[in-house]
């Protein structure tokens, strides 16, 4: 067994300080204060040092990695323990093979097919629990 740790992360790639500070008050204001929940990319690490996330490309698959909490594009927030995988190394590379397939970068959609439901497909596969909230459902939060 192994833990499936989410990462999360504010959305601050804009190209704009003044828009990504608008952000980080937004994601301050609502999942901090009132915990409504914000504006935020997720990414989901199991075995390694290599944490796996979804995006927009216009060829090949929309599904990615980097070294987990290091995401250039967004300031990271925090990490979460989802629970314990009792799969194989070898069954969650097959996993993401398969999910790779399955999630091409051009199939990606702000509200319908997002960072956040890629992880929650793939922890379903992984047999532990979805991303917390339930707002993500409907855009890029948790």
């Amino acid at each position: 067994m192994t833990d499936v740790i989410l990462h999360i992360y504010d959305v601050t790639n804009s190209g704009s300080d003044k828009t990504n500070n608008t952000i980080l008050n937004i994601n301050k204001i609502f999942k901090d204060g009132i915990g409504l929940g914000g504006i935020f990319h997720s990414a989901v690490q199991v075995y390694g040092d290599e944490e796996w996330s979804f995006g927009f490309c216009e060829q090949g698959t929309g599904v990615f990695s980097c070294p987990s909490g290091k995401n250039p594009m967004y300031t990271f927030r925090e990490s979460v323990v989802l629970g314990q995988t009792n799969f194989s190394i070898f069954n969650v590379n097959q996993i993401l093979r398969e999910l790779s397939r399955e999630w091409p970068g051009s199939s990606y959609d702000l509200l319908s097919k997002n960072c956040n439901h890629f992880c929650d497909e793939f922890c379903e596969r992984l047999a532990v629990p979805k991303l917390p909230g339930k707002s993500h459902q409907d855009h890029d939060v948790y």
